[in-house]
C-alpha cells in the first residue's frame, strides 16, 4: 500500500514531513520528547501524556509490538505519537498485534518519516510547543493556525478527563495497611507495587474530599501521578491542604506522592510551580538522594516543576536532578509527609528507587 503523507505544524511554524500510521486524521496537542529506548507501550497508556504529542528519541519504534500486560491504563491517553522510523514486523513471545494496528484501533494518530533529531533540538532550544499532526490538510498556514487555536498546557486541569469515574478497592490477601490512593491519573504499576509492600487499596477519585478521606480510616495516603497544570487543580490542592491539617491536629496520617501528587503536597504546604522548558520524560535521569548521596537513575514525566527557592522553611529538598538541579522531592521536617517528582515504580525504567514504597509502609507502622 502507497503511505499516507502528513506533516506536523509547530504553532511557530515549523513543519515536519513524514507519512501517517495508526488512526489516519488530524489532531493537536503539545509536542513533547521521550528518551527512553523501550517502554512505548507504557508510555502511550499512561495518562500523565494526556493532551500530548510524544515523540521517541530512540530511532526505531515498535519492534516488539504490543501485548496484554504492559499497559499502565486502559487505554491510550497521547494524542499522538511520533517517531523517526516505525517497525512494520514486531517479534515477541508475548506480543498480539502491532503498533499500527494498536493505534488504528484506538483511534490515535501516528507520524513516522520526520527528523527527530532535528526536532529534538528545536524543542530544547526553544521550549515544548502545540502542534497539529494532520493527513487532511495540507496547507500549513492553515494547520498553524490549528495549532495556536489548540489549548495551553499552562492553567490547564486534565486531571477530571483522566481519574477514575467511580472509587473502588483493590484487595490483597493478608494486606498490613489499608491506603487511600487519590487518582490524578494513576498507572498500573504503582498499584501493583502498593499492593506488594502489603497494601489494600481504595481508589478514588480526583475530587474526594478528606473528611470522605478520612471516614475511611486509612492507614496512609498516596497521592498519584496525572497530567496537565498542578496549579489549575485546585480541589486538590484545598484537599491536601485539609489532610496535612489533620495531620496537625488530630493525629498523624503518612502522605506520600509521586509526580503530580509531588507537586500538590508542595502547593498544600505554600510552594509554588512553574513550566518547564521541556519537561522531563525518559527512563535514564539521574537524581542525587541528599540524605545518602548516592544517585539513582529514574523514570521521568513532567513538565512543572517545583520551584526551590519557594520551598516553606517546613519542607525539606530530599533530592536533586543532576540535570538541571531541580527539585524531585521533599519531606516534612515532622509530619509524615514526603514525595517525589520522578517516578519509583518506573514501567518503563529503572528500579534503583524502589525503596520509596519501603519508606511509606516504614511510616505507616510507626504511626
Amino acid at each position: 500500500m502507497q503511505p499516507t503523507a502528513a506533516k506536523l505544524v509547530l504553532e511557530n511554524g515549523s513543519v515536519y514531513h513524514g507519512t501517517a500510521f495508526g488512526h489516519i486524521g488530524e489532531t493537536t496537542g503539545e509536542v513533547v520528547f521521550n528518551t527512553s529506548h523501550t517502554g512505548y507501550q507504557e508510555i502511550l497508556t499512561d495518562p500523565s501524556y494526556a493532551g500530548q504529542m510524544v515523540m521517541m528519541t530512540y530511532p526505531l519504534i515498535g519492534n516488539y509490538g504490543i501485548n496484554p500486560t504492559d499497559n499502565e491504563s486502559e487505554k491510550i491517553w497521547a494524542s499522538a505519537f511520533i517517531v523517526h522510523e516505525v517497525s512494520r514486523v514486531h517479534s515477541n513471545f508475548e506480543a498480539t498485534e502491532s503498533l499500527d494496528s494498536c493505534l488504528k484501533r484506538a483511534g490515535v494518530m501516528g507520524l513516522a518519516g520526520i527528523d527527530t533529531r532535528k526536532l529534538v533540538r528545536e524543542i530544547r532550544e526553544k521550549g515544548a510547543m502545540r502542534g497539529v499532526i494532520s493527513a487532511l490538510e495540507t496547507d500549513d498556514e492553515k494547520l498553524r493556525e490549528t495549532a495556536l487555536q489548540s489549548p495551553e498546557m499552562s492553567g490547564r486541569d486534565l486531571v477530571k478527563t483522566v481519574t477514575a469515574k467511580e472509587n473502588y478497592t483493590l484487595e490483597k490477601e493478608n494486606a498490613r495497611y489499608h491506603v487511600a490512593a487519590l487518582d490524578y491519573g494513576i498507572k498500573t504499576n504503582i498499584l501493583r507495587m502498593l499492593q506488594d509492600a502489603g497494601c489494600r487499596i481504595t481508589v478514588l477519585k480526583a475530587g474526594t474530599s478528606a473528611d470522605e478521606i478520612i471516614q475511611l480510616n486509612p492507614d496512609g495516603v498516596f497521592l498519584s501521578n496525572g497530567p496537565g497544570d498542578p496549579s489549575a487543580v485546585g480541589y486538590a490542592i484545598e484537599t491536601i491542604k485539609q489532610l496535612v491539617d489533620y495531620n496537625r491536629t488530630t493525629k498523624p496520617l503518612p502522605i506520600f506522592g509521586i509526580c503530580l501528587g509531588h507537586q500538590l503536597l508542595s502547593l498544600a504546604f505554600g510552594a509554588e510551580t512553574y513550566k518547564l522548558k521541556f519537561g522531563h520524560h525518559g527512563s535514564n535521569h539521574p537524581v542525587k538522594n541528599l540524605a545518602s548521596n548516592q544517585i539513582e537513575i529514574t523514570s521521568q514525566n513532567h513538565g512543572f516543576a517545583v520551584e526551590m527557592e519557594s520551598l516553606p522553611d517546613e519542607l525539606e529538598m530530599t533530592h536533586l536532578n543532576l540535570y538541571d538541579n531541580t527539585v524531585e522531592g521533599v519531606k516534612h521536617r515532622h509530619l509524615p509527609c514526603f514525595s517525589v517528582q520522578y517516578h519509583p515504580e518506573a514501567a518503563p525504567g529503572p528500579h534503583d528507587s524502589h525503596y520509596l514504597f519501603a519508606e511509606f509502609t516504614s511510616l505507616m507502622d510507626l504511626t
